[in-house]
């Protein structure tokens, strides 16, 4: 696995993220691209500290039980997501693209463009949960796409 905050790594997801095309189909699920584009970047914005989940008590029991487990292994298809971070809407293409390559390479800067240290879901974090979790998010949705 990478590092979202090594510079050649990080490149190496961007370079994939360009690879994707307005046509690119998903090998499972029901999110088009551009779809996944914006969920991808929108679980970015909770680790800048701009976007705001809400879980209730019973998942943040059960984010926190099996936290260990989801960030040391590759996500299963068509895994749950939060309400906030689905993304059914029609959005275009090349700006979902470019939104999220402007942000994932944020990480390339270092931790401190990481605003949230405890997540609604998993709980306490450190930059290396952080470095987990966008790297396997981002990769697994990747994947999803084919690249």
């Amino acid at each position: 696995m990478g590092s979202i905050y090594d510079k050649a790594d990080n490149e190496a997801i961007i370079a994939r993220i360009n690879s994707l095309s307005p046509e690119s189909k998903a090998l499972w699920g029901k999110m088009r691209v551009d779809q996944m584009c914006k969920h991808c970047d929108a679980a970015i914005q909770v680790a800048f500290g701009t976007k705001e989940l809400k879980t209730n008590f019973l998942l943040r029991i059960l984010g926190r039980l099996i936290k260990n487990k989801a960030f040391n292994s590759d996500f299963g298809k068509n895994s749950p997501t939060a309400k906030e971070l689905k993304c059914e809407d029609l959005y275009d293409f090349e700006t979902s693209r470019k939104e999220l390559i402007e942000s994932f390479s944020q990480f390339a800067k270092g931790t401190g463009v990481i605003k949230t240290m405890d997540h609604p879901f998993w709980g306490k974090m450190s930059f290396e949960d952080w470095d987990k979790l966008m790297w396997r998010h981002t990769d697994h949705h990747l994947r999803q796409f084919g690249v």
